[in-house]
């Protein structure tokens, strides 16, 4: 209905809001100046990817070249071996690295102790808090020849020689997918604990009344309350297929997995920090960004279908 309103009344009516609650209407006024200043004005560099900018260039000095940046990139095979490389790690991150924070949170939920819950949650949420550059160098030791996963494996008999798993382009995929769900997994219950801690505890003793198990309660009374924000999660990963993370690529890639190892980040990176292309790198990012931006939107109209019409975002 207050779309319908004049604008001069919906102004109006915001003045008066505004002076009826300014002390808590102003200290918004500060994260819309950082973002004028930080998200918005930036925008204007976008304007790079139609240019060939070079550093002795400015933004308004920098020759038009049109779409030829574009024209660059779908001919790029190095680029298309990246959006593999990053559509198979996020497929495989969103097949496995989704449904574990999940179960994980169910599992913490139904532990009975508080104490015991406390740590269970502490130590999964650790992890989160380690810079790659940590957890990439534990990684990188105990994958290397004498580490402590080859030394599993020789004892087990499993290998009858130590090799270095980071060397083997053909597992790097799964390497950054286990390491990015055990670094990751245990913050990702935050939101469904915290929706879980909201459910009526009444539900769970009709279902005891009726005989229901353990198993049933979950399905039929956690699970369904989780809906909303595992289809907001959902929308948020699905528009991030594209999106990688650059620092462990940056901290686990190495000249022989390379070619399974570059991601679409960590090409813009090399291509605009290392070689100095800057308009082919900024014309890599915003086709990317385009096609997050038509994901999410997509996403988000298949889970109001699945949501009886109900969009999340």
């Amino acid at each position: 209905m207050n779309s319908k309103k004049p604008m001069g009344q919906r102004i109006k009516e915001f003045v008066i809001d505004y002076k009826r609650q300014w002390e808590i209407q102003s200290m918004v006024i500060p994260g819309i100046i950082f973002m004028i200043i930080f998200c918005f004005i930036p925008i204007y560099g976008l304007t790079i990817a139609f240019k060939s900018y070079t550093v002795i260039d400015t933004l308004d000095t920098a020759p038009w070249v049109g779409l030829d940046n574009f024209r660059i990139i779908l001919s790029d095979k190095y680029f298309w071996d990246a959006v593999v490389n990053t559509l198979g790690i996020s497929f495989l991150k969103l097949a496995i690295g989704f449904v574990i924070p999940i179960i994980l949170s169910v599992m913490i939920y139904e532990l009975s102790g508080g104490r015991f819950k406390k740590i269970v949650q502490t130590i999964s949420y650790l992890p989160h808090f380690l810079s790659w550059i940590v957890l990439g160098g534990m990684l990188i030791a105990w994958f290397s020849s004498s580490g402590m996963f080859n030394e599993i494996l020789l004892n087990l008999g499993i290998i009858s020689k130590p090799v270095n798993i980071l060397l083997d382009a053909n597992k790097y995929w799964w390497i950054a997918t286990l390491s990015d769900i055990w670094k990751e997994a245990g913050w990702g219950t935050i939101l469904y604990l915290a929706i879980m801690s909201k459910i009526d505890p009444t539900y769970y003793e009709a279902a005891k009344i009726d005989g229901a198990s353990r198993m049933r309660q979950i399905w039929n009374i956690t699970l369904p309350n989780m809906k909303p924000i595992i289809s907001l999660n959902l929308i948020l990963t699905v528009s991030g297929l594209l999106g990688s993370n650059l620092d462990q690529t940056l901290v686990l890639m190495n000249s022989q997995n390379r070619a399974k190892a570059e991601v679409i980040n960590s090409y813009v990176y090399r291509m605009g920090m290392t070689q100095g292309d800057f308009s082919y790198a900024t014309a890599v990012g915003l086709g990317v960004s385009i096609v997050s931006v038509i994901l999410l939107i997509s996403a988000n109209k298949v889970s109001s279908k699945l949501n009886d019409n109900q969009s999340v975002l």
